[in-house]
């Protein structure tokens, strides 16, 4: 899987000279918008239920998710005690899938807020700059860029080995560089209007035309691409878990939980799946919604 370049389109919404962007009346219509698309509804409150019952899982009554019994491997969905049966070591199901969502949602969001805070700052002095710095940045950036993201996510774990930790730090250098493209790109147009050329003819300082009048009309794009990428985070980071390279044994994580059942799918394909079925609804959530943001951000239509 390679991340696709950046469109210019994705800025469409921001990038319209709409007085500083973020006036009261623009985000007013751009909640009129979203109460009108169900789609992103939908997906937000799926997201939010994924996320409110990961968080609340101490206090939902779940049975332990280490807690191992052979007697009990690989029941069935429904079984007594087991509303989505064991895996293969007898531990209950729901309470592993929802646990899991914790380390899942961690590893998917946290890189990409990474990526997010690094690419968006180097992106956006890159593009209002221009000139050597944009050149230094960008060359830098388009040395990560040429790599397939599951290559690179792949051969960066393995150079630092399994873990968490090793994890993020993989994905964070993932993300970085098409977030950096999407900033320059974004904040070049923004710096051609003619509000900006106004602030620096009335002697505003850099840093101020930055402050009030760039981050307002770029940060609208680069945050709703940065949540369509959180979706390509889960799943590498299930990626590299189902490879080995990620979370390790004993703790839940979809991936990882992939892993253990592969051989379960030929004695029970439902239980096998359902991580699986997690990962897909997650993902795609992400990214019907940000779809939706941007389409509801989008003032010519």
């Amino acid at each position: 899987m390679a991340l696709q370049s950046p469109s210019l389109e994705l800025g469409a919404a921001a990038l319209q000279p709409v007085a500083a962007t973020a006036t009261r009346g623009y985000w007013l219509s751009v909640r009129r918008r979203l109460a009108r698309d169900p789609v992103t509804l939908i997906c937000a409150a799926i997201l939010i239920l994924i996320v409110a019952s990961s968080l609340a899982a101490p206090w939902l009554g779940l049975p332990d998710p280490y807690k191992t019994s052979m007697i009990r491997r690989l029941n069935a969905l429904g079984s007594p005690g087991h509303l989505l049966g064991t895996d293969e070591l007898g531990r209950d199901m729901l309470a592993r899938l929802i646990y899991g969502g914790r380390l899942s949602l961690f590893m998917g969001v946290t890189p990409v807020a990474c990526a997010l805070l690094i690419g968006g700052l180097l992106g956006i002095t890159a593009g209002f700059l221009g000139g050597r710095v944009n050149m230094l940045i960008m060359r830098i950036m388009d040395v990560f860029y040429a790599f397939p993201s599951v290559l690179l996510a792949i051969s960066l774990s393995g150079a630092m080995g399994a873990g968490a930790e090793n994890t993020l730090l993989a994905l964070s250098l993932v993300f970085i560089p098409p977030i950096c493209r999407v900033s320059e790109s974004i904040t070049t147009q923004v710096r051609g209007f003619d509000f900006v050329d106004a602030a620096r003819a009335s002697g505003a300082s850099t840093l101020s035309i930055v402050r009030v009048h760039v981050l307002g009309n770029v940060l609208g794009p680069i945050l709703v691409y940065a949540t369509s990428l959180i979706s390509v985070a889960i799943i590498l980071a299930a990626g590299l878990s189902f490879l080995g390279l990620g979370v390790k044994p004993p703790e839940p994580e979809w991936g990882l939980m992939l892993n253990t059942l592969r051989q379960a799918i030929y004695v029970n394909p439902v239980l096998a799946a359902l991580p699986g079925v997690m990962i897909f609804v997650t993902s795609i959530c992400f990214n019907l919604m940000s779809d939706g943001l941007r389409a509801a951000m989008d003032v010519k239509a």
